[in-house]
């Protein structure tokens, strides 16, 4: 099959033009009021990193709105980390190459906010008890020193429909416990699995 590849910027602006207005405007190196409203009601954000060779990772976050993302100031924000599977490929990626990305989410809006500069990861620090949930603090944070800070316009967002529940088809797939048994070989027999990734025994998990 042959491919027509891009290979040079030149090519690449021949293709997409080149951005103008407020394209080019809205760019920010530091917190507005309006980006810590937004930041107050997110429950949700992907953050965004790479190795030292460029190998990348999108990780999802998630919180009540008001304990995710932490605004320190106009140019630092933190994010903090819940128990999870202990991976941590987007941390051990900051600590080999210290930039990081966010698109930060509200639900039902079509617009996202996006925040990139120098990443740092903290084992604590004193507004961590801001972050607490259910009496729990977090068990690290990413400390971002924003660099870039911007409004990310909704096309993508109409496209998709991704919060037009019409659209939705959370049941075209089988369940994850499902899945999980096809793409892996796990000790776990399917009902066992079925049992583990239950919403009520996660709930238990989160903290």
């Amino acid at each position: 099959m042959a491919f027509e590849e891009i290979s040079s910027a030149g090519e690449l602006r021949d293709l997409l033009g080149t951005p103008g207005g407020r394209a080019v405007t809205k760019e920010r190196t530091r917190l507005h009021e309006v980006d810590r409203e937004w930041l107050a009601i997110s429950p949700f954000c992907v953050i965004a990193t790479s190795d030292a060779a460029g190998n990348c990772d999108a990780s999802p976050k998630g919180d009540p709105a008001g304990r995710l993302v932490h605004v320190l100031d106009d140019a630092t924000v933190a994010i903090a980390e819940r128990p999870g599977n202990k991976r941590a490929d987007g941390y051990l990626n900051v600590l080999a190459n210290p930039h990081a990305g966010i698109i930060s989410l509200v639900p039902g809006r079509t617009e996202t906010l996006r925040i990139n500069g120098r990443a740092r990861l903290l084992r604590d620090a004193p507004f961590f008890d801001d972050l607490a949930v259910r009496g729990q603090r977090p068990i690290l944070a990413l400390l971002l020193d924003i660099e870039q800070i911007f409004f990310h316009c909704a096309k993508s967002f109409l496209r998709s429909r991704l919060w037009q529940p019409d659209s939705w088809q959370p049941d075209a797939l089988p369940s994850h416990a499902t899945l999980v048994k096809r793409v892996q070989e796990t000790p776990e027999t399917l009902a066992e699995l079925e049992e583990y990734y239950a919403p009520a025994n996660y709930q238990r998990l989160l903290y």
